[in-house]
């Protein structure tokens, strides 16, 4: 390995720190050729030297859309050990490497294999390298990031390596990366005149050139150099490579040659398949001498059974020079040699037809029908999209490409559902497939630009939907539209038009999805009839679809107490059902618990969110959980913490077109200013929320921060300011009876009231508070007190702020509590300093954890909960106790009891909820 000290020196350093049990992931990219495979062989002989089992796996082009088939290729080594885990995660790999078995969630394969390569990293060390990751399919790529997430506490370093750097740009929290670029001049001089050190001066100078600094070109260029020096001058690095190794196939036989076709078009086939499907080519045999034959020409290795190019560039160099005429016929005498495969035969008589073929597109989408039926979308992607090239009516072909499109959304395959939706012809669409089109655009890339045209383009997509006859469809498109409604709080004439067409659907009433469409487009017309029904209805709390449609809706319209309570439930069913994208939109319930008091319970979910909302990409979850953190951080007291997270917040890409986000985060600046002494900036912070001009202003979140624009005004001295700004609300609170409205309006005008009729206004405001709103109580105390101490009457301020002060102690808001003790003092009373609780000394997921088992739950039932190793819930354990002072599992109760003044937290998650 020359010139690649730096490189290894970081491989060796994970390679050290996972065999201390400290794991790891890192993603190697770079050119081809520009040496990523050999440090991955170089690593890999390493860790074997150093103890570690290796587990090995390469991307390849032809299986790119094969779901699972490389994970299935690089769990072969512990393929025994399958049998060892729980029943749940045994299935789980049956059926994700079963031809014919329903697929089951992806999540669920995720968590199995997490689980198989950390009972595995308990024995020995494992290093799991996996080149050519662009070729990887899907699910096994998924599968990967999942465990790459979740490595620290196991001893299994994960190494891939990749062409191009392909993370998500959304994504803030990727994997490491180790570029590896080409070779300094020095150091090409010195591997070029190590493998060819008789090269002639001119011709040596003309590689190192050419070569421009790839170790792959410096070793193969000087192979062929004389017979292509003419041609070196014109041709790209890439095909100058792809030329050298196709140049080496003119000297080996013709049956050496149809047997590296055949290997090039189905590179996993094993070898007594190959050299009979050489030999039906030949028309004679082709045997092991064949094999021989590629060996020698370093084309080819023979690992165990099975032959393996010792570049993907030669494959595609082989595959390219070959005549159509030989491409066709070595397709479909691999699709005749793979009958007991349907997919692969399927895949091969697609690729060896020429032109149109109505009776095998048909046969191809019955193929991807099947296996949508059996959820293998991945699976169903390749089929739809051979089909579509294989029809004849353009109208037709695009419906395929939607279809196809659908599947690769479905699986969060962004990058190959964009691709599949730009080839669709889209002037051949028609109503059903438009919105079916607007659907798939939606969920692949959440494009925050224009947004109340996009509103009204998925609304009137909606609208043709629906009069095809696909109310389903028609449903799922004006709920995002809605959706959008809120998030990007769309102007008046946007709501209004999705409002409408609801209506002219004339659709049951009470139903989840009519509920949450008015609520998110008319609150303030429709707040009070959505609020009645709410009340009366007995909905499936079994159905995850209708708990998260209702817990939204009431969310948005501040209808806090039900939010939390049906989105803990959402989140419950899909934990169990271990989808993932969908618990993180469920965790979005960590924002209403925020004003319920239950902060630590906002604080870890907040955090699981935003774990989840990174590994499945929901953005606008992301956006939502993230706020939420930086909103509890402040409350808690942990400011920098709260800064840090509010700068990630704005710093993302989507931020600018998100109201939603944005009145969140204007909520945080002003909080923090307010504890930092600096009332005038939180009050102007704030009150710029509530200007419809301002980018942070939002319609009707913007009434959550209410009271700490009260806060921030009594404080300030501007106090009539903000009479006027909040001048609508009595008018809006009535047309929108929620707790948020109810606490606004009671809290504004107790906080703002003149003195002649604050005594009475604070009465009244305690009596109309919801009951659940334990922060806000807290605060009104705090503010009667302060009101009280203002007139003189430090006796009558104490029981209040005695109040506030234990009110803010149980939940944790520190600012507020440290203020209630310094006016309780300077009211005459004594206050000894807080205690510290729980939440105070360990994390978010620690505190899951430590709940969790003292609820009686093994670790692997943790785990399963939590979507990590049984071994990392007993690193954590591990951890814990000491923070506690105890030293065994079964004191955890009494421990988090204690810490907690001696009662159960009223917000802490149950183990049933799934």
């Amino acid at each position: 390995m020359i010139g690649r000290d730096e490189e290894l020196r970081v491989l060796r350093r994970l390679l050290a720190d996972a065999a201390d049990g400290c794991g790891n992931a890192l993603l190697i990219h770079g050119t081809a050729g520009v040496g990523k495979s050999a440090l991955l062989r170089t690593v890999g002989t390493e860790a074997t030297e150093g103890g570690f089992k290796v587990l090995g796996a390469a991307g390849v082009e032809t299986e790119l859309w094969l779901p699972f088939a490389a994970l299935q290729l690089l769990l072969q080594p512990v393929a025994d050990a399958v049998g060892k885990l729980p029943a749940p995660h045994r299935t789980a790999l049956a059926d994700a490497f079963s031809a014919t078995q329903t697929e089951p969630h992806i999540f669920q394969v995720a968590l199995a294999v997490l689980e198989l390569l950390a009972d595995e990293a308990d024995r020995q060390p494992l290093l799991l390298l996996v080149d050519d990751l662009q070729w990887i399919d899907a699910p096994s790529r998924d599968v990967l990031r999942f465990v790459a997430r979740r490595t620290r506490d196991l001893a299994v370093l994960i190494i891939t390596a990749s062409r191009v750097h392909t993370s998500d740009s959304y994504d803030p929290g990727a994997q490491p990366d180790l570029p590896v670029r080409p070779l300094a001049l020095p150091d090409a001089a010195e591997l070029l005149d190590a493998g060819a050190p008789d090269l002639s001066a001119p011709i040596r100078a003309l590689i190192l050139e050419r070569a421009e600094g790839n170790p792959l070109a410096l070793v193969e260029l000087p192979k062929t150099a004389l017979d292509m020096a003419a041609q070196l001058d014109d041709l790209p690095l890439t095909q100058r490579l792809e030329e050298a190794f196709a140049a080496r196939t003119d000297s080996v036989s013709p049956g050496c040659r149809t047997l590296l076709l055949a290997l090039a078009a189905e590179p996993n086939a094993p070898l007594n398949r190959l050299l009979d499907v050489a030999s039906r080519l030949r028309d004679t045999a082709v045997s092991a001498d064949a094999v021989q034959e590629a060996v020698e020409a370093g084309l080819v290795a023979l690992v165990g059974r099975t032959l393996q190019f010792r570049h993907p560039l030669m494959r595609s160099a082989i595959y390219t020079r070959a005549t159509v005429t030989d491409r066709l016929a070595t397709h479909h005498a691999i699709a005749v040699a793979m009958a007991d495969t349907p997919e692969h035969q399927l895949l091969h008589l697609a690729a060896a037809t020429l032109g149109r073929d109505e009776e095998l597109a048909a046969r191809l989408e019955g193929f991807a029908e099947a296996a949508l039926a059996r959820g293998k979308l991945a699976s169903a992607v390749p089929a739809f999209r051979q089909a579509a090239e294989l029809v004849q009516d353009t109208r037709r072909r695009t419906e395929l490409l939607v279809r196809a499109a659908e599947s690769a959304s479905e699986i969060n395959d962004r990058v190959h559902t964009q691709l599949l939706l730009d080839r669709a012809d889209l002037s051949e669409l028609g109503p059903l497939e438009r919105a079916r089109l607007m659907v798939v655009s939606d969920k692949a890339a959440f494009e925050p630009d224009d947004p109340h045209r996009r509103i009204e383009d998925m609304v009137n997509a909606a609208a043709g939907a629906f009069d095809t006859g696909d109310v389903r469809v028609a449903e799922n498109l004006l709920w995002r539209a809605a959706a959008r409604c809120f998030f990007q709080d769309g102007d008046t004439r946007v709501r209004t038009l999705a409002a409408a067409e609801l209506d002219r659907w004339n659709p049951d009433p009470d139903a989840p999805v009519v509920l949450t469409v008015r609520a998110y487009t008319e609150p303030y017309r429709h707040g009070a009839e959505v609020l009645a029904r709410l009340d009366a209805l007995r909905p499936d709390h079994q159905d995850g679809r209708i708990m998260h449609f209702l817990g939204s809706g009431a969310m948005v319209l501040g209808d806090v107490t039900r939010a939390a309570r049906y989105l803990s439930l959402a989140a419950g069913l899909w934990r169990s059902q271990g989808r993932l994208g969908l618990l993180a939109r469920s965790l979005a319930g960590s924002w209403p618990r925020v004003y319920l008091g239950q902060l630590d319970r906002a604080r870890e979910e907040s955090g699981e969110g935003l774990a989840l909302a990174e590994e499945t990409g929901e953005w606008i979850v992301w956006l939502g959980v993230k706020a939420t953190g930086s909103l509890v951080a402040a409350l808690r007291g942990e400011t920098e913490a709260a800064a840090r997270m509010l700068g990630e917040l704005r710093a993302h890409r989507l931020f600018p077109g998100m109201p939603f986000a944005a009145v969140m985060a204007q909520q945080v600046e002003g909080l923090l200013a307010l504890f930092d002494g600096r009332p005038t900036e939180a009050y102007d912070a704030l009150a710029r929320a509530f200007d419809p001009a301002d980018p942070h202003y939002h319609s009707v979140s913007r009434w959550l921060l209410a009271p700490d624009l009260a806060d921030a005004a009594v404080a300030a001295g501007t106090v009539r300011q903000a009479r006027e700004l909040l001048d609508g609300l009595p008018e809006l609170a009535a047309r929108l009876p929620s707790e948020m409205m109810v606490v606004a309006q009671a809290y504004t005008e107790a906080v703002l009231a003149p003195d002649d009729t604050a005594g009475e206004r604070y009465t009244a405001a305690l009596a109309a508070l919801p009951a659940g709103w334990a922060l806000a109580r807290a605060r009104l105390h705090l503010h009667h007190g302060l009101w009280l101490r203002r007139h003189r009457r430090n006796v009558d301020a104490r029981n209040p702020l005695r109040s506030a002060r234990d009110e803010f102690d149980r939940v944790g808001a520190r600012p507020w509590a440290e203020l209630a003790r310094e006016q309780l003092r300077a009211a005459g009373e004594s206050s000894s300093r807080r205690n510290t609780n729980t939440s105070d000394r360990l994390s978010a997921q620690e505190m899951q954890i430590a709940v969790l088992a003292s609820q009686g739950l093994s670790n692997r039932e943790i785990g399963q909960r939590l979507f990590i190793s049984h071994r990392t819930v007993g690193a954590h354990l591990y951890r814990i106790y000491p923070r506690l002072g105890i030293t065994s599992r079964g004191r955890l109760a009494a421990a988090l009891s204690a810490l907690n003044d001696g009662s159960p937290r009223a917000d802490l998650p149950v183990a049933d909820t799934g």
